[in-house]
């Protein structure tokens, strides 16, 4: 295959990819949407940060963030606090009823991509979990302003 050709490909089945995974986080939780759980699975990781944070690492621009954090702070997933270290800046952390639901949805995610792939041959699978971590490590492309 020509690297246009595979470009296309990857692309291609990227765009699959996402539109599944997106339908997948709507079925799992109908108020958790694919953006609000990596939102909230991050903030998680990290111990709570700001909103600037959570947009510069995902290449959003800040009203998406914005809209996404407000929706789980109604649903009650988010909670803000005063930082520690500047009390004019909020900090975003998962609520209890967040760290649920998180944990939930992950499981059942988990479980899908298990299905998915049980077939395939473990050097496969090293190989597109290699793949995948190199591919996501380059750099992405900066929100505009």
């Amino acid at each position: 295959m020509q690297t246009a050709d595979a470009v296309e490909t990857i692309q291609r089945e990227m765009t699959v990819f996402a539109r599944r995974a997106r339908a997948a986080a709507g079925r799992m939780h109908p108020e958790l949407s694919l953006v609000s759980y990596t939102l909230l699975g991050h903030l998680e990781d990290s111990g709570g940060c700001r909103a600037t944070d959570l947009a510069a690492h995902y290449a959003l621009d800040k009203s998406t963030v914005s809209r996404q954090v407000s929706a789980l702070e109604r649903a009650g997933l988010v909670a803000r606090r005063p930082d520690p270290r500047d009390h004019r800046v909020q900090m975003l952390e998962p609520t209890r009823a967040g760290r649920r639901i998180l944990a939930r949805v992950t499981e059942s995610r988990r479980a899908v991509v298990r299905e998915r792939l049980a077939h395939w041959p473990e050097d496969d699978l090293s190989r597109f979990a290699d793949y995948l971590v190199r591919y996501n490590a380059g750099s992405a492309p900066r929100p505009q302003d």
